[in-house]
């Protein structure tokens, strides 16, 4: 009797806590933010309130109640006030809802379209790639069993990862096991690409690889937004190490 209390009793607050949470997400104004900091950067109130068409108190009473739930983190340098989301777990959450609402009815007007198709090319999911760009590479990997078919790392795409940050460059890449190895999140895990509509790597070896390619200069951030290009040197580098083409 006292368990079937017990557990009616957590569920009520789950049920709370669900009911919470889906509150917090239930507003435009929050959302655009939200979706503004899958980019994985840190933005000021003031460049949220622009990218949101709202006036910098709104924002700034938006963010709050963001950063009081958990969902983001905020630090204070000099006069500025920068968030960010808190981690890859609330970036999981978004991108598995933006997943569940099926395909999303295509933007109206020349700019918001030509936006919506680089997002659609290739993204940053807050710190790994995403898009046709993130689900190609991918794809790469498994059929070059550096992954599994249940998106393990294997031990040949360990050594490759490693590889990637010791092939004497100078420009400060990282390396793999020294940087990305330890940490507590999972080294590589699936995570469903909302415009694809299949899985893309995500995890510490998602973001190792997303960040060496940047390092690199093998993609680049296209305009303000997540979009991001693949450049010229690239698609050479991709097209050796991965036998990708037509990127």
């Amino acid at each position: 009797m006292c368990a079937e209390v017990s557990g009616a009793h957590n569920g009520s607050m789950a049920a709370d806590e669900l009911a919470n949470l889906a509150g917090l997400l239930a507003d435009r104004t929050r959302a655009r933010f939200l979706l503004t900091l899958m980019d994985g950067r840190a933005w000021t109130s003031g460049e949220l309130a622009k990218a949101a068409d709202v006036s910098q108190s709104t924002a700034s009473e938006h963010l709050s109640r963001l950063v009081r739930a958990g969902v983001l983190t905020e630090r204070r340098q000099g006069r500025h006030r920068y968030v960010q989301l808190a981690g890859p777990r609330e970036a999981d959450l978004l991108e598995h809802l933006l997943a569940y609402l099926g395909p999303v009815a295509p933007e109206r007007g020349l700019r918001a379209a030509t936006a919506s198709a680089a997002l659609a090319r290739g993204r940053t999911c807050y710190d790994h790639l995403a898009g046709r760009l993130g689900v190609a590479i991918t794809d790469a990997m498994v059929g070059r069993r550096l992954l599994d078919e249940s998106f393990a790392l294997t031990p040949a795409g360990s050594a490759w990862l490693n590889g990637l940050g010791a092939d004497g460059g100078t420009d400060g890449c990282k390396d793999f096991g020294a940087d990305f190895g330890t940490t507590r999140r999972p080294l590589a895990k699936a995570c469903l690409d909302w415009t694809e509509r299949r899985s893309h790597l995500a995890g510490a070896a998602g973001a190792y690889l997303c960040a060496h390619l940047h390092d690199r200069g093998w993609v680049r951030r296209s305009g303000t937004g997540r979009a991001v290009a693949v450049t010229d040197t690239g698609r050479d580098a991709l097209a050796d190490l991965l036998g990708l083409s037509a990127l």
